[in-house]
Order: structure tokens, then C-alpha cells, then sequence
């Protein structure tokens, strides 16, 4: 199967299979004629697992290093997404509960305790932040919320939707244009204006917006497809100023 072929199969973008072929994902044959990949029945029932593993937000290197195990089986990866899922339905299933509960007690048919308004619900904790402190450790994300709170939360929004609205007018473009690289540039100082991030960091942030489906989808807001732009232009920015 061609690569448009499967990209039209699996929903998976052309771009997006390039990028696992570059980070040796999922990499099929390449016709020595014409240069084409081409994609067997194993690449394809590979590229499955790895939209499952995506789904419950695994990173992609910790899916290639799943996949590449000598202790892989299918079949118990499969359970395994299986049992995640159903526990994350299961999580959901009580926040559809306490919804109808408490358009029950809008309705005037029942009176909830003020307990009883937050049952299964847990805030205590911000996953970016958690995800962040992981990355660059806590030093580097309580500094930048010192930053962020200084900059005001209101103007931080704006400039972070005015970046975002600007890069997805170009992100038909190729991620190593002069436009594309001008814009994430641009990203790049405002980020380091709320914190400190090397090329590295800022590279493996735009690693997230593709591996983390909370990230990809508020990006896309602003255009279908912006997040895994934006990973692939931050990563052109970073190969081209990494000393």
C-alpha cells in the first residue's frame, strides 16, 4: 500500500507518516526505482497499534520502545489497552452520573449535598504542569508561573492566540520557510520571556504537541494540522540552532 493509501485508510496524515518514518516508528520498504514506501500488511497492523497507544497518550518513543521489545506481544498489549480503556469509561461514565444528578437538583427534583457536587471530580492537580515539572524539573515551572503571573494570565492569552492564529495562516507551508521558521522564532523568544528554554527544551515541548492529545487538540483550534506543524517546525528551529 502506498503512503497516501494509507494515509487515507488509517486518517494518519502523509506528513505525519513521514515523521514516523523519520524517527523509525513505522518504516516501510522503499522501492529502489521510484523511491515510493511502500507499506506492508505488518506496517499496517503496526501503524494500529500505535494509534491505540496514542490514544491513551503514550509518547512516541515510548511506544517504539514498546513495539521494538523483544517482550512484545500483541495480544497483551492489546488487554492492556483494553483494561485502560475500560477503566477511563469507567471514569467518565461517573462524571455522566453526577451530571445527570445534578441537572436532577436544576430541575428541583433532588437536593445534592455540597459533597455530593464533587464526587469523582479531581482537580487537585494541573497534568501540563505535572508533565512540565517531569520534563524541566520544578525550579524552571515555578519560575515561569512567577513570570506568567507578573505578564498578567489576559495578555499572556492574547499573545499566545495571536502567535498561534499567525502560524496557522502559514502551516500549508513548509515547516523550514523563511515564514514558518520567522513565526516560530517569534514563539521562541515569547516563550523565553516566561521562561528560560534552550532549543532543546523548546524542541521537546513541540514534541508534546504532538504526543499529547490535550495539547494537539486546543492547538488545532486554530487550524487542522497546527500542532504537528508546529512540532516539525520547532524541530527544524532547534536542529538549526542546537550547539
Amino acid at each position: 500500500m502506498k503512503i497516501k493509501e494509507l494515509a487515507e485508510l488509517s486518517g494518519v496524515s502523509v506528513r505525519t507518516l513521514h515523521h514516523y518514518d523519520a524517527i523509525g516508528l513505522l518504516t516501510p520498504e522503499t522501492d529502489a526505482v521510484n523511491g515510493y514506501r511502500n507499506y506492508s500488511d505488518e506496517d499496517i497492523s503496526r501503524l494500529q497499534q500505535i494509534l491505540f497507544f496514542r490514544q491513551l497518550n503514550f509518547k512516541l518513543g515510548q511506544i517504539k520502545d514498546i513495539l521494538d521489545s523483544p517482550y512484545y506481544i500483541k495480544r497483551e498489549a492489546l488487554q492492556m489497552q483494553k483494561a485502560i480503556i475500560l477503566k477511563e469509561h469507567a471514569r467518565l461514565e461517573s462524571i455522566v452520573k453526577l451530571i445527570d444528578k445534578t441537572i436532577k437538583e436544576e430541575k428541583g427534583e433532588i437536593i445534592m449535598t455540597n459533597e455530593e457536587k464533587f464526587e469523582g471530580l479531581d482537580f487537585s492537580q494541573n497534568p501540563y504542569e505535572d508533565e512540565a515539572r517531569e520534563k524541566w524539573g520544578s525550579q524552571a515551572v515555578e519560575e515561569s508561573k512567577q513570570k506568567l503571573k507578573k505578564m498578567g494570565a489576559k495578555d499572556t492569552e492574547q499573545k499566545f492566540n495571536s502567535i498561534y492564529t499567525e502560524l496557522s495562516k502559514v502551516r500549508h507551508m513548509e515547516v523550514d520557510s523563511k515564514e514558518a521558521q520567522a513565526l516560530i522564532h517569534e514563539w521562541y523568544e515569547y516563550l523565553n520571556e516566561i521562561g528560560e528554554y534552550t532549543p532543546k527544551m523548546f524542541k521537546e515541548l513541540g514534541d508534546m504537541y504532538t504526543e499529547d492529545e490535550r495539547f494537539k487538540q486546543n492547538i488545532d483550534k486554530f487550524g487542522e494540522g497546527l500542532a504537528e506543524f508546529m512540532q516539525q517546525a520547532m524541530t527544524v528551529y532547534y536542529e538549526n540552532h542546537k550547539k
